[in-house]
Formats: C-alpha cells, structure tokens, sequence
C-alpha cells in the first residue's frame, strides 16, 4: 500500500534547498509512495488542508458551485472566523447555502479546537534540521511534525543540529533522531530498502511545491567527495560525516537531472574538503564530462515542454501544476508577443479554468498544451539567447593547506568562479597567500571566503586578514570578496541563540563589525580606499571604530560633518589610562539605555550621552536633527550630481 509522506524544512531562511530531502523525495517516489514537501508557515499547510477537505465536501453538498474557486476565502475564514471573510464566500450563491453553513462552521471549529490533531493523515514524515541556533524554529516543527504523524516511529528527524545535539532534540521533543547520513542499505526507514539513500539522485521537483525561494537556485548541488581529513573544533563536519569518502561519481546523478528536470546553469558541489582526495583527477574529469569546461555556456531549455511532459509522467503533479500554472502566468511579460497573442492566452486560460491555481488541473494543462505551445517555443526559439556562462562552485571551500601545482592545474580545467579558498585563522596566512598566487598563475581570478570571527582570534586578526585580502586584489590583479562570519559554538549555552562572545571579543565589538558589513552588504571586495574607510586605515583605526558609538558608524559623513565624531574622540583621548580602564567595561557592554544608573562619574555620563540611539531623533520631522540631516544629504546630492 502507497504511504502518504510529508518532508518538512523548518521556515527558516537559507540559501541552499534540502539536500537531505530531495534524496528522501527520490527514495520514496522510487518505492510509489506520494510524497509533499512544505516549507512555510506550518498554520497556513494545516489550514489549506482542511479547507480542501471542506471544499470537497462543499462539492457534493452541491457540485453546481466551483467551490475550488472559492478556496482561498474559506481557507482564510477557517483560520480568522471573521464575518466579513464568511461573506466573500458567497455561500447563498448555492441553493443548498441551508447546508454549506453548518460544514464552514464544521470545518472552522475542527481547526480552532485541535480536532485535526486527533486524525493525522500522514504515514511517513521527515523533518530536516540546520544550524544550533535555528533550535527555537526547529523544535516547533518538530513538534508539529507528531501531530502529523499517524505512529510516531515513523517520524524522522535528521540534519545538522540532529547529529550534533541528538540528545538534546529527544529531551525537548521525546523524538530521537537520527544521527549522520542515511548510507545503509536493508536498514534505513525501511527493511526492503536496498538503495543508499544518501548517493540517491536528487529530486528537484519538490522545490517547485513551496513558494520559498532559494537565492542559490538554477543550479546542479551534489557531492563528490563527503568528509574531512580535518578535525577542527569549531567545525560540526567530522561528527555529520566520520568517514572521509574520496569519491562519489557525479556523471550519472547529473544525467538523470538534466534529463528529468531540465538543463542547469551552474554546478554547485557542497564537497567539504575535496583537495584531500586522492581522486581529485578523477572528479574533475567528470565535472567536465556534465559539461563544465571553461567557456561553456548555458542556455535555458523550454520550460514549458519540460513542466508538461512532467504532468503526463505523473513525476510530481503538485509541483508541476503549480510551475505549468506560473509559466502561464509569465508567458505574459514576454517581450516577443505582441497584444493580440497576450488576448489569446488570456482567453485560453479562461476557457480552461487556468486563471487561478485553486481551479488548474492536470488534465486541462496538457489538453491545452498545443495551445499554449507556440508561444513557449517562439520564447525559448534557438537563437534567441546568447546564453550564459557556466560556474563550477565548490560552496564550502577548499583547504589552502592542501594545494599544490598538480592539484591547481587540476582546478583551473574547469570553470571555478568563485574559488573559496578558507582563511579561519590568521595562521594560516602564508598557505592561503601561496594558494591564491599559484590559482592567479593558472588563470585563476575569481575568489571568495569566509573569514571566521569571534572565536579565539582578536579582532586584529580579522581586520589582518580582511586587508590581507584588499591589498592582494590590487596586488595580484584579482578579485577576492571576503565574507566575515560570526562564530557559533555548536554545543553549549549559546548553542541554540546568536549571543555567544569569543574570549577576545565583546558585545560593542560585535555590534560595530555588524554594523559596518550591514554598510558592505556583508562582504569586502576590492577597493582600498572604500576599505580603509568603512573599516579603518590601520588596526588602530579599527579598534577606534569597534569603540565609536554606533550611530555614528551608521551615519558616518554626517556624525562628522557634525563635529559629533570629533567630539567624541577628543573626550576618549583626554581620559587618563585608569579612566579608560573603568569606562571601556561600560561601553563593551553595550547597553545604554540607562545611562544615569551606569556610573556617578559626570565625566564619564558626557561619554556615554555620544552612545544614545540618535536614530529616533533623526527619524523625527520635527526634530533639529531631521533637518540638519535633510540639508546635508542635499548637499551631497548636489555635489555628486555636478560631478
């Protein structure tokens, strides 16, 4: 008997897709099991399933009604239970309206009353899990997912936090969850099961049944190698993955993509230390067997032809009646069709009840497909696009420690843009140097990392390695962005928050660097003198901006047009050793909320006054501020305006 199943991610926001589940997708659409995927706010998936139950039973109190087209606004009183909801309805629209009532109100109080949780429909339910301190988000899924699910041992929890605090999700859940990846035949999920589910192609599919989007999408994700030879402490991979696995073929999984779901722009390969492999010559051969060769272009396929002939396989009829719907949608915006063919499609769409997602079908998407056909081939004609040049992305880095001639000779066969190359740790300056230089040598000119903080390091450091990366971009005649990221521990108290502060650092600091990368839109690229300014000519200026108050970094030009800077640092530099000593406790702090019940020392309070939050005051129409602030951005404006 088929299983109804259901994957859920956590609504948190990130950049990748679910590896983990769209192997599982695979897994068990392999076995003929129906399975969703959802990822959204859990409420609104209980209340959509509900009122379609409602409208199913809607449909045979009285099917003269397309009670599907009403969906939206019955799911919307379901939740809310307002009248002026109940009233979009149109209940007397119907005949039997005498026996509509009575459901609605039926279907409201099954939700509002828990009932549903009483009668779960689903057989299998999966829960994946991320980073510690998406702990809050996760447990409430969790916790959802056992009110889903028909027998509790069939729920599995897995991922990142579930291998790293597995005892810590069955105290809060009473769920134990499975711990690394799912890589034993006859025993993962099911007796029978002979596949390794974690080298499962992917099912692409299943993205298409949410409305989130990943910004890191149009692309093949896989990996070819799994593990790490390192076992560094402020890393969770040598406890995901224990066993380093030099080789994992690509060719095949890529093949069975590109025929089911369509041609891919880039490849991005979550490998987390693939140099160590001594099959380095062979993965890269294969990444250029799928198509990756430098200059290789891609261009997008017909969607359109891709979506329906999906729906005759019956791959997944919920994601593909929703893309086919949204492609229709579209077709629209296409510059290539003129008005008339705009009518048509709108017209065609009408006639079929392709209007609105709640009424399209399956059957009436592929009747309409030589309808609609014409215009999606006049879009996707050969010729039309140029098309786009194809990335190889190695997304979590590669080891500067590791490389050499062969193995860069090796990397620059392939299109890598970006090359991340990790630099955690300061001490690793001379690898990561002779790493960019021998990838620049090879032709190499795109590069990227993320530059640890908040660890054991001191912000020196960071700001080190930041410059390190500005003066080597004009240097070398490359590109480096440099993306600083906080440290999190993965175990302990601050595990499952975003508080934790390294031995060297403190909450003042933290907030500056964070409040200059809000400036930098998170990263650091080329440019010395943009550099120099967000984050200071030299250590000395940085640990000055560590210090300053915080508006005036938000504001920087016109705190110091003000004078307001200069003021402050004037008051900083007259303070006597044992002054500073006392103060900077108080300013690392953070908190100036209270300023008065901080310290009696009037000297001290005159400091502290420059710590205020000056947003709100320049927020304010009437406020002095407003209109000094008002006059100097026009006067900026104007002097960039002539240039």
């Amino acid at each position: 008997m088929n299983r109804r199943v259901l994957l859920l991610e956590p609504n948190y926001k990130n950049k990748f897709p679910p590896i983990g589940l769209m192997k599982l997708a695979t897994y068990f659409r392999l076995r003929g099991d129906d399975v969703v995927f959802y990822k959204g706010d859990l409420n609104a998936f209980i209340v959509n399933q509900i009122a379609e139950e409602c409208v199913t039973q809607l449909s045979k109190v009285d099917d003269a009604i397309d009670w599907k087209r009403r969906l939206s606004q019955i799911g919307t009183y379901i939740r809310y239970r307002k009248k002026e909801d109940l009233e979009k309805i149109k209940v007397d629209d119907s005949r039997m309206s005498i026996f509509i009532y009575p459901w609605l109100e039926h279907y409201k109080k099954f939700y509002h009353s828990g009932e549903y949780k009483m009668h779960p429909r689903w057989d299998w339910v999966g829960v994946t899990t991320l980073f510690t301190f998406y702990w809050d988000i996760t447990i409430e899924t969790i916790e959802f997912a056992k009110t889903m699910v028909k027998d509790p041992a069939n729920l599995m929890v897995g991922g990142v936090l579930a291998t790293i605090q597995p005892e810590e999700i069955e105290a809060a859940t009473g769920i134990k969850p499975h711990r690394g990846t799912l890589h034993t035949p006859y025993q993962d999920i099911d007796a029978d099961n002979p596949y390794v589910i974690d080298e499962l192609p992917l099912d692409y599919s299943i993205l298409d049944e949410i409305d989130y989007v990943y910004p890191d999408s149009d692309a093949y994700y896989g990996y070819a190698t799994r593990g790490c030879i390192r076992r560094c402490p402020f890393c969770a991979v040598w406890t995901l993955e224990p066993q380093y696995q030099e080789y994992i073929p690509l060719v095949e999984r890529i093949e069975r993509t590109r025929r089911l779901y369509g041609e891919q722009q880039n490849l991005l390969l979550m490998d987390n230390n693939v140099l160590a492999s001594k099959q380095l010559p062979a993965i890269i051969d294969d990444i250029k067997k799928c198509g990756f060769t430098p200059g290789s272009k891609f261009v997008e396929p017909n969607q359109y032809d891709i979506a329906i002939r999906n729906l005759r396989l019956r791959l997944n009829d919920r994601a593909y009646t929703k893309k086919t719907f949204k492609l229709l949608q579209a077709i629209n915006e296409c510059k290539l069709l003129d008005e008339d063919e705009r009518m048509n499609i709108y017209k065609l769409r009408e006639q079929n009840g392709l209007l609105h997602l709640e009424t399209c079908s399956r059957e009436a998407l592929i009747a309409t497909y030589k309808n609609f056909a014409p215009y999606f081939d006049k879009k996707y004609a050969p010729g039309k696009s140029k098309g786009r040049l194809r990335y190889v992305d190695f997304n979590q880095g590669v080891d500067a420690r590791l490389f050499n001639e062969e193995r860069v000779g090796l990397l620059a066969q392939i299109p890598i843009r970006p090359l991340r190359i990790a630099f955690d740790d300061v001490k690793t300056e001379q690898s990561y140097v002779r790493a960019l230089t021998m990838s620049r040598d090879r032709g190499i000119k795109n590069f990227s990392n993320y530059l640890l903080y908040n660890y054991q390091d001191k912000p020196t450091d960071l700001y080190h390695r930041m410059r390190i990366n500005v003066d080597l971009c004009e240097k070398m005649k490359v590109n480096i962005y440099s993306f600083p990221m906080k440290y999190h521990p993965i175990n302990g108290e601050h595990s499952h928050d975003r508080d934790f502060i390294g031995i060297h650092w403190n909450k003042k600091y933290i907030r500056a660097v964070q409040v200059i990368l809000n400036a930098t839109k998170g990263k650091i690229g080329k440019g010395k003198s943009f550099f120099e300014k967000a984050f200071g000519k030299d250590e000395n200026e940085f640990m000055e901006l560590l210090t300053m108050p915080e508006t005036f970094l938000l504001f920087r030009y016109f705190f110091e047009h003000l004078g307001y800077t200069q003021k402050w640092r004037e008051s900083m530099e007259a303070l006597s050793d044992k002054e500073r000593e006392e103060l900077l406790p108080l300013i690392y702090d953070n908190d100036f909320n209270h300023i008065e019940e901080l310290t009696d020392n009037k000297k001290f309070r005159e400091i502290l006054t420059f710590y205020k939050n000056y947003r709100s005051e320049i927020a304010n129409h009437k406020s002095k501020l407003y209109q000094l602030k008002k006059e100097f951005d026009a006067s900026r404006q104007s002097v960039e305006n002539n240039g």
